[in-house]
């Protein structure tokens, strides 16, 4: 069976975007599927280090498409898990050295060994963008629930449509409880309601994804990281699965519910 190829993109800068694509790849890997990620944000290049392969890079996307060296030299194996592969991106290219039909061509060229092929799309609306989207069987909007990132995840999901690569679907990303209920940042239902699209993940605010990307070691794999199993969820979803989201309300513990018993109405 061919691969499905997944675009990761998003309006706005900083969302997420390339922790995402790390995070999903890790967890398909993980789970015993065969992915390849490209990085398409030639000129910045981030996807290796979130991975932790940035000190194995040879060639990259670019030297592929202008026939430098063939695809399987460009393709850098995860030692962690033999069944992921990374194609980096050129940092001393642009966006134009590659063009749409180009990266059909590649993922036409990996579809048939691969059971994913996961594509972190630049942000914006440029050539980057057009290219990342080209090959997509799946979109998947990465937003942050706040106005201006809603705002450009909306103009994104037109564009996605008017490329025919529509209906995306939406990865909400480093959602905080405590500031929904005190109304300093969207809740899920109002980002849907402005956007209405497919929600497909909730990924909790977590200062693990931080630490780990850091690191070189997504998320994904810590067990006990809420991000970490939110993706791991988004995962087990873009392969069918029927997967209930988190429940994510703060929890108190035993000290606090303590307190509130022993103390009600304050001091």
């Amino acid at each position: 069976m061919a691969a499905t190829v997944v675009t990761v993109t998003s309006g706005k800068g900083g969302v997420g975007k390339t922790t995402t694509t790390a995070n999903l790849a890790v967890a398909l890997a993980s789970g015993g599927q065969k992915v390849v990620c490209i990085d398409g944000d030639i000129g910045l290049r981030n996807l290796d280090v979130v991975l932790g392969l940035e000190n194995r890079i040879v060639y990259d996307l670019v030297d592929v498409v202008e026939g430098r060296c063939r695809l399987r030299q460009a393709m850098i194996r995860d030692k962690r898990m033999p069944e992921m592969y990374l194609i980096p991106a050129a940092q001393t290219r642009d966006k134009n050295a590659i063009s749409p039909s180009d990266m059909v061509r590649l993922t036409d060229d990996l579809r048939d060994e691969f059971d994913w092929i996961l594509i972190d799309s630049p942000a914006g609306i440029e050539r980057g963008f057009r290219n990342s989207v080209a090959p997509a069987d799946t979109v998947l909007v990465v937003t942050n629930p706040e106005v201006s990132s809603v705002r450009d995840a909306d103009r994104i999901i037109g564009l996605i449509e008017s490329e025919e690569k529509g209906p995306a679907r939406l990865i909400l990303n480093r959602l905080n409880t405590k500031m929904v209920k005190r109304g300093d940042m969207l809740a899920p239902d109002d980002v849907l309601e402005l956007l209405a699209i497919e929600l497909i993940g909730i990924v909790p605010e977590d200062e693990n994804v931080i630490v780990s990307s850091n690191r070189g070691q997504p998320v994904a794999l810590e067990a006990k990281s809420n991000a970490g199993l939110a993706f791991q969820n988004i995962a087990r979803r873009l392969k069918g699965e029927s997967v209930p989201f988190l429940n994510l309300e703060e929890k108190e513990d035993f000290f606090q519910k303590l307190t509130r018993i022993i103390r009600p109405g304050g001091d």
